[in-house]
C-alpha cells in the first residue's frame, strides 16, 4: 500500500467529480488527483463532468475514467428542478438527487462487465454524494467498500426556521424515502468503513453502523493556493482615520447563507464611528434582495459584490481582509473556513454544524445563534475585537494557518485514507484465511 506500483487499485465512484463544478464536486476532483498521485486509480463519475474533467490541467497522467450516461433522465429532472424551485438551490438539489439511483443502476451493470472482464480493482471508496440519503447497491460488486466522507445529519436550527422554509428545507422530510430504500439495500451495513465529518453525521447513521465510522473532515486546502499573502495593516478604530475595518465572505447567495447577519453587524459597528468594507464572493437567488438590504442598511459604498471568482480570486479576496466572516446558520462542512485560515486570516462561524467543529477561540470566534438577534450581537462582538485588538486578531489568523498545515492539507487527508484503505485490505485479507471469521471492520474499531 505504498505506491501507485503496489497493485492495489482502488475504484473511485464520485457522482459529482470536476474542477469548478461546485463544492461537492471540487471535493470528488481533489480525492481523485490526492489519491491518483499515489495509486493506480479508475474513476466512475456522470457523464456531465466529462468536459470539465478532460480539460482540466491536473488531469492525472493514466488514470482511467468510467462516465456513467444518465443525463435522458438528469438533464429534465434538473430544468425542471429549477422552475418548481428558482430561488432555493437546496431545494433544487434535493429533487435532482433522484438521478443518483438511475446512476447507481447503470454503474453497477457497467463495473460488473469490467470486473468479470478482469479489472484490477480492490477496494471501492464511494466519495460523492456525501449524504446517507445516497443509497446505492455498488457493494454487489464484491469489493470491500469505503463510505465517504459522509456530511449530513444536521437538524433545522432552533430560532432559524422561518429562514429555513425560504430555502424550502421543508423537502428534507423526503429524505425519509432514500432511508428506506437503505434500510432494504444495506449498503452501508456493507461498507468496511464509514467516514465521516460531523459528530451529526454519525448520529445520522444506522446504530449498527456507527461502530464502523471514522471521523475525517471531508474538505482539506491547498496551503500554497491558499497563501498568506503580504500583511495587511491593522484597522484603526478612529472614523476617518488609518485602514477601515475589512471583512470577507465567500459563499453560494442562499437564504441558508444568512448574509444579512453580517451587514446588520457590519452597519452597527458603523452606525459606532468605524468605517467597515466587505468584499462578497458568490452569486445566487439572493443577490439582488441581500444588495437591496445592504443599501438599506446603508452600507452601499461599503460592500463590494465580486460575484463568482476562481480560486485564485477567492483567495486574493480573502487576504485583503483583516477577518473572514462566514454567518451560514446551516453549514454542514464550511471548507471557505479552511481556505481563509490557511490565508492565515481569523475566522469567524457560527456555532451550530461544521463550523462549530472547525473555529475555536485559537483560530478566531465561534458565534452562539439561538436566535437571530443573538447571533447579529456576536458577529458585531468579534468585529469590535478585530479592530480593537488586532494584535491578537493577526495571531488567531498565524494559529489558523498553522492548523491547516498540521491538520487540514491534502496531503494529509489522502495519506489517512491509505491508511484506512490497508486497514480494510487487511481485514479482508485475514476475513479470507481459513478459520478466520473476523469482520473486515475489526481493524477500524477504536
Amino acid at each position: 500500500m505504498n505506491g501507485p506500483d503496489d497493485g492495489d487499485a482502488v475504484l473511485l465512484v464520485a457522482y459529482q467529480c470536476g474542477p469548478g463544478l461546485g463544492s461537492v464536486s471540487q471535493l470528488g476532483w481533489n480525492w481523485f488527483t490526492g489519491l491518483a498521485a499515489r495509486r493506480p486509480v479508475c474513476l466512475v463519475t456522470h457523464v456531465r463532468n466529462r468536459a470539465a474533467i478532460e480539460a482540466a490541467a491536473d488531469r492525472p497522467a493514466g488514470a482511467r475514467v468510467i462516465y456513467i450516461d444518465t443525463e435522458w433522465f438528469a438533464g429534465p429532472l434538473y430544468r425542471l428542478s429549477k422552475r418548481l424551485f428558482p430561488r432555493s438551490e437546496h431545494a433544487v438539489f434535493m429533487v435532482s438527487q433522484l438521478d443518483w439511483f438511475v446512476f447507481d443502476a447503470v454503474a453497477l451493470r457497467t463495473l460488473r462487465r469490467e470486473r468479470a472482464a478482469g479489472a484490477p480493482w480492490r477496494l471501492l471508496h464511494l466519495v460523492t454524494p456525501v449524504t446517507v440519503s445516497a443509497p446505492t447497491r455498488l457493494h454487489r460488486l464484491g469489493l470491500p467498500v469505503v463510505r465517504g466522507p459522509l456530511n449530513c445529519g444536521l437538524p433545522v436550527p432552533p430560532g432559524f426556521e422561518a429562514l429555513m422554509r425560504d430555502d424550502a428545507m421543508g423537502l428534507s422530510r423526503l429524505r425519509v424515502l432514500p432511508r428506506l430504500v437503505e434500510a432494504l439495500f444495506g449498503a452501508l451495513r456493507h461498507s468496511a468503513a464509514v467516514l465521516v465529518a460531523t459528530a451529526a453525521t454519525r448520529a445520522a447513521l444506522p446504530p449498527a453502523v456507527r461502530p464502523r465510522s471514522v471521523r475525517l473532515l471531508e474538505n482539506a486546502v491547498d496551503p500554497e493556493r491558499f497563501a498568506p499573502g503580504a500583511p495587511i495593516a491593522p484597522p484603526d478604530s478612529a472614523p476617518g482615520a488609518g485602514q477601515p475595518l475589512r471583512v470577507s465572505f465567500v459563499g453560494r447567495l442562499v437564504p441558508v447563507k444568512a448574509l444579512p447577519l453580517l451587514l446588520q453587524a457590519l452597519a452597527r459597528l458603523q452606525q459606532e464611528g468605524v468605517r467597515v468594507t466587505l468584499d462578497v464572493v458568490g452569486a445566487g437567488p439572493m443577490d439582488r434582495p441581500w444588495r437591496a438590504e445592504a443599501a438599506a442598511l446603508g452600507l452601499v459604498d461599503c460592500v463590494v459584490w465580486h460575484g463568482t471568482l476562481p480560486a485564485a480570486g477567492v483567495a486574493e479576496a480573502v487576504r485583503r481582509s483583516h477577518v473572514f466572516c462566514l454567518p451560514s446558520v446551516r453549514e454542514s462542512g464550511g471548507a471557505v473556513l479552511l481556505e481563509a485560515m490557511a490565508c492565515a486570516r481569523p475566522v469567524i462561524g457560527m456555532d451550530f454544524g461544521g463550523p462549530a467543529e472547525v473555529v475555536d477561540d485559537a483560530v478566531g470566534w465561534k458565534v452562539a445563534m439561538p436566535d437571530e438577534a443573538t447571533a447579529v450581537d456576536g458577529i458585531a462582538q468579534a468585529l469590535r475585537d478585530v479592530v480593537q485588538r488586532p494584535a491578537d486578531a493577526a495571531e488567531r489568523g498565524r494559529r489558523a494557518r498553522q492548523r491547516v498545515l498540521d491538520q487540514h492539507t491534502w496531503t494529509s487527508r489522502i495519506g489517512t485514507a491509505e491508511t484506512i484503505y490497508a486497514q480494510v485490505l487487511n481485514a479482508e485479507s485475514g476475513a479470507r484465511r481459513p478459520g478466520h471469521s473476523a469482520p473486515r471492520s475489526a481493524a477500524l474499531r477504536g
